[in-house]
């Protein structure tokens, strides 16, 4: 492989990194207060589950977060900064990664009808999967450094 300036396995590293920082920014930009203190986001995403034209998503937000709403914001919210953080310094990369594809996905699947996210939650979905499969935490990570992987 050919490039310019730095080696294939650091242009992924610089990928992961990017969507390591993209997570932090998703979970900087909260609102935390509302979301622990007020449940804005989950009765948000209750409101959009609820008009959702697929019934397994409607099913499922009934069956796993509406009977948890405090624990279903602190997951999101600390999942959004976890993810953040292990692509950013590259630790356990491969499940920040899986972690991060899975939760664009289900992003994807709620907000189906909000085209403003869907570009968002798809390239971060994509970057998830190319990043995951080139391997980029063989360069600029814990993982590489300790060989965890």
């Amino acid at each position: 492989m050919q490039t310019i300036w730095l080696t294939g396995a650091e242009w992924l590293a610089v990928l992961r990194i990017g969507l390591g920082l993209w997570w932090l920014e998703s979970w900087r930009h909260k609102d935390k207060k509302g979301w622990f203190e007020r449940g804005t986001g989950i009765t948000w995403a209750a409101d959009v589950a609820g008009k959702h034209k697929w019934p397994l998503v409607r099913t499922g937000f009934e069956r796993v977060v509406r009977p948890r709403p405090k624990v279903m914001a602190y997951v999101v919210v600390y999942a959004e900064l976890a993810l953040g953080l292990g692509l950013i310094v590259g630790f356990l990369t491969p499940v920040a990664l899986v972690g991060g594809l899975l939760l664009n996905l289900l992003y994807l699947v709620l907000m189906i009808h909000d085209w403003a996210e869907q570009g968002q939650n798809a390239m971060m979905a994509l970057i998830s999967f190319v990043a995951l499969f080139a391997m980029s935490w063989q360069a600029w990570s814990l993982d590489s450094a300790i060989g965890l992987f």
